[in-house]
């Protein structure tokens, strides 16, 4: 009778140890995994922005609210460096492996053509011809070109430019703009190009131009006690991000996340931080 207890209690301990090791290896297994999210094709020239781990992006270095250089803290702000971080979030997985290279209205395109960068998102117009170019996004801001001077001038409006200087910046869209809303007038104006924002308005501070032109929304961070923006308000400027023109994967990931910002409310909530209408 005591031979069977032994037994009975033995063979209850090699069945528990049998369940034991059951419950262990099953609990030792691997996660189950998206596989549709883990095994998704990416472009090749997203691909390759991923597997770099870095994102070259053009921006602005004299835009405030877009792009700009903070000599304070060395760093890059603005709505559209905000966007290249999240632009790296999405492909890299890392919002801080951002790449920024400041470009001007002429450097942006040969830039991006011998892809030094690989894209710009810089205040860039989506016009006719630069479609032929290179690819743009949807657009994600809409501006319009304006004039900028000094209020000791008693300017009121272009009209009251006949005669006058006004600055533009090289390779901008700008100097277009005003020539024609001035032939509209029946007026004669002259213009000077700079390479940069910050010659403009010191250009327009000397006296050296009478009126300094570009987008509106640029020239507001260049208002002072001293300046002020006229009423007049010309061709409708689209903002967009533009790629590489045989880089059309890249494009329609980037057009996707435009929408995707626009859509959710997260561009709608960028713009107001950086008080943007």
């Amino acid at each position: 009778m005591k031979k069977l207890l032994v037994l009975g209690l033995a063979l209850v301990l090699v069945i528990s140890a049998f369940a034991l090791v059951g419950c262990g290896s099953k609990a030792e297994e691997p996660p189950a995994t998206d596989a549709a999210s883990s095994n998704e094709a990416l472009d090749p020239a997203v691909q390759a922005i991923k597997d770099a781990g870095v994102l070259k992006v053009g921006v602005k270095q004299d835009v405030p609210g877009f792009g700009l250089l903070n000599p304070e803290t060395g760093e890059f702000e603005g709505l559209e460096i905000d966007m290249a971080h999240q632009l790296a979030e999405k492909i890299i997985g890392d919002a801080s492996k951002v790449e920024f290279t400041p470009v001007t209205a002429e450097t942006r395109g040969t830039l991006l053509d011998n892809g030094q960068i690989d894209m710009v998102i810089a205040t860039f117009t989506i016009k006719p011809e630069r479609l032929e170019q290179w690819n743009f996004s949807d657009p994600y801001y809409q501006d319009s070109v304006g004039l900028l001077v000094e209020t000791k001038n008693g300017y009121t409006g272009l009209a009251d430019l006949d005669g006058k200087t006004i600055g533009v910046a090289q390779g901008a869209t700008s100097k277009d703009a005003v020539q024609t809303e001035a032939d509209n007038l029946g007026i004669k104006v002259k213009f000077t190009e700079f390479q940069t924002y910050p010659e403009i308005s010191t250009a327009l501070k000397a006296g050296k131009v009478d009126a300094f032109s570009v987008d509106r929304s640029i020239l507001a961070g260049y208002v002072d006690a001293e300046r002020e923006i006229l009423p007049d308000s010309f061709s409708p400027q689209d903002y967009g991000i533009a790629t590489k023109k045989s880089n059309t994967g890249l494009a329609d990931y980037v057009n996707q996340f435009v929408n995707e910002i626009k859509g959710n409310g997260e561009l709608d909530t960028l713009l107001a931080n950086y008080n943007l209408k």
